[in-house]
């Protein structure tokens, strides 16, 4: 029976290259949603880190005191969020200080560009820029670029960043088109086992895949 519908004209195509269609429309929007939420994830950091950087610049000095006071106090009242550590809050000011545009003369189009693409990539890959890109925007966002570009995962990205590749290729991305990770792919795949996001996501240790996709969608 299911040999004989894949015969079957449906809507002018055979049925199986629709039910092909079907598969990769699907995978496609749960991809959607999945960078829906890292992105959320991300913007939620990149404000935190904000928010420190600020204030600091009005005479505040934050010490390592400061930042296991601030995560106990949101731990308190955000109970088993693993990304609420004093380390992982150090990094959101890590993170903002290093993508932050200095020069107001930038056109803010390309601002609102890159942006975006920062807050595309797990949580995890944009902590090794960090560490192995520290003050070097245009290096970071070439890493960022090439992330997404070749789909890598978090220990290729990892193996890159300890080679000149920026040295000998940092222009080589100029022409750079926002893209999804291919649903398949390793990038994706980490997108969407990443802890970070099931913290954002509040799922339980032993999620179900029911209880992910629904709440995907209330982020997509």
């Amino acid at each position: 029976m299911k040999e004989e519908l894949r015969d079957l004209t449906f809507y002018g195509h055979e049925y199986g290259q629709w039910l092909e269609d079907l598969k990769q429309r699907y995978l496609s929007q749960r991809m959607r949603a999945t960078v829906a939420v890292n992105s959320a994830l991300l913007e939620f950091y990149w404000s935190v880190g904000k928010d420190i950087s600020e204030n600091q610049k009005d005479g505040n000095t934050y010490g390592s005191k400061f930042y296991e006071r601030l995560s106990q106090d949101l731990c308190a009242d955000l109970p088993n969020v693993k990304g609420l550590s004093a380390t992982n809050l150090k990094y959101t000011k890590y993170f903002y200080e290093l993508y932050k545009q200095e020069d107001i003369n930038r056109p803010q189009a390309v601002d609102d560009f890159e942006e975006s693409l920062l807050f595309q990539i797990p949580w995890g890959h944009q902590r090794y820029i960090i560490d192995k890109c520290k003050g070097n925007r245009d290096k970071a966002l070439f890493f960022v670029k090439a992330t997404l570009q070749h789909n890598w995962s978090r220990a290729v990205l990892l193996n890159f960043l300890d080679t000149d590749l920026y040295e000998h290729q940092g222009k080589a991305i100029t022409n750079f088109k926002e893209q999804l990770p291919i649903p398949q792919g390793e990038l994706a795949q980490e997108l969407t086992k990443d802890p970070y996001n099931f913290d954002f996501l509040t799922l339980t240790p032993d999620y179900k895949e029911r209880e992910l996709e629904k709440e995907l969608k209330k982020k997509s």
